[in-house]
């Protein structure tokens, strides 16, 4: 299992162009194969915070999602965007258990 999680600093006011532009490209990665679930959620405390959170079966669910057709025209879009930063990593999980 994989996990992808970052987050993207917005241009103060901009937030919402942001996940107005996202949204496309979230709703068809949460169709794709081995995708258990992909999000960008606006930080509660801080308006110019966005943060990722993906979780995948396995490096080919993750491979196949970048080589995907929504990806590709997310990059295009993205481009031009008020991004300031942004930081996104990749966790490799070798056990899961109930928290609790």
């Amino acid at each position: 299992m994989l996990i992808v999680a970052g987050e993207f600093r917005m241009q103060p006011g901009t937030r919402d162009q942001f996940l107005e532009a996202v949204a496309p490209m979230v709703e068809a990665t949460l169709t794709e194969t081995g995708c258990r679930a992909y999000a960008f959620t606006p930080d509660p405390n801080e308006d110019e915070l966005i943060r990722l959170w993906e979780l995948w079966d396995d490096e080919a669910a993750l491979t196949g999602h970048f080589a995907s057709p929504h990806m590709a025209a997310w990059i295009e879009r993205s481009a031009h965007l008020p991004v300031i930063s942004r930081e996104i990593n990749k966790y490799t999980v070798s056990d899961v258990a109930p928290l609790g």
